[in-house]
């Protein structure tokens, strides 16, 4: 059974702590365990990984060139310190869900269970976790810690943000990443959930961005998308209203006049994104909230394999 399927025979119970469980869960008993076969010197410090072992030393760019699960031998204990950074403005509420769709199927909801599924990696490895959301404000942050105590805490307040009905609240992304930036002394791993719908200045953007790297952090920038309608802008043909949900202004159009110029555009920030973490060494993975979690499992080990 796949990672979406396990979570749809629970999500009735829209428990995150649990929800989250599952999705762990799930990825790992999904890997291939087997034993070596004529494998080449540079893995002769590695042992196959046993189920229920912690997921902590599992080398997971061996995984990927062989699909297959073997944990470092070697490698010394290490403690992470973790930071999550979630974008509550109202176009991450986007689209609104039907009354029988799982919370996480827009990109608040699917933002959230991907934090704590994280967070229950982080627990699991004994690693501290901390916690910002920003929207027009700065609501919300939690230094990094490993307590249970913290841990319950910082679930309460992911399950409040799929909790409370959407206000119009505008992105300044710019000044809270600075913000953040600056709170960040400890050398951390600094993941962020944002759909990237900030106007205004690029440069400036791409300059907060950059300022989340001083003090040598490592940056997961998951960029949170509705492929379907942002991305390849999938509507019918009939004259719809497009409202902003950051500023309420309304424009009437028939969607296949603006289609094609609205794709390039899109397509070329897109790029021009990619390209600018990919010079600030930020890490920058784009995720559709159709998809599974597995990306954003995968993305974490593999950067926490690095971190050193």
């Amino acid at each position: 059974m796949n990672i979406e399927s396990q979570i749809q025979t629970i999500s009735s119970f829209q428990h995150l702590e649990l929800l989250a469980n599952q999705v762990v869960e799930g990825f790992i008993s999904g890997m291939h365990k087997s034993p070596f076969h004529g494998f080449s010197a540079e893995f002769a410090e590695h042992k196959v990984y046993n189920s229920g072992e912690s997921t902590k030393h599992i080398d997971w760019k061996l995984f990927a060139k062989t699909d297959r699960l073997y944990t470092k031998r070697y490698e010394e204990e290490t403690n992470l310190r973790c930071h999550l950074i979630i974008d509550n403005s109202s176009s991450m509420h986007y689209p609104k869900l039907k009354s029988d769709e799982p919370f996480y199927h827009n990109k608040i909801g699917f933002s959230v269970l991907a934090s704590a599924v994280l967070m229950n990696l982080l627990k699991k490895q004994r690693d501290a976790v901390g916690l910002s959301i920003y929207s027009d404000k700065y609501e919300y942050y939690a230094p990094e810690k490993g307590s249970d105590r913290h841990h319950r805490m910082l679930l309460n307040k992911l399950e409040n943000l799929i909790d409370n009905k959407v206000e119009t609240k505008n992105t300044d992304t710019i000044t809270f990443l600075h913000q953040i930036a600056e709170k960040m002394h400890r050398r951390s791993m600094i993941i962020l959930f944002t759909d990237m719908f900030q106007s205004g200045n690029e440069e400036a953007l791409f300059n907060a961005l950059q300022h989340l790297k001083h003090n040598k952090h490592k940056v997961v920038l998951f960029h949170v998308i509705d492929s379907k309608t942002e991305l390849n802008f999938d509507f019918d043909n009939a004259p719809r209203k497009f409202i902003d949900l950051e500023t309420g202004d309304e424009v009437n159009i028939f969607a296949d006049n603006v289609k094609a110029e609205y794709e390039k555009q899109v397509e070329s920030y897109f790029k021009k994104l990619a390209l600018t973490c990919a010079q600030n060494k930020i890490r920058y993975v784009p995720v559709n909230v159709g998809e599974n979690f597995e990306k954003i499992v995968t993305t974490y080990l593999v950067e926490k394999q690095s971190f050193g």
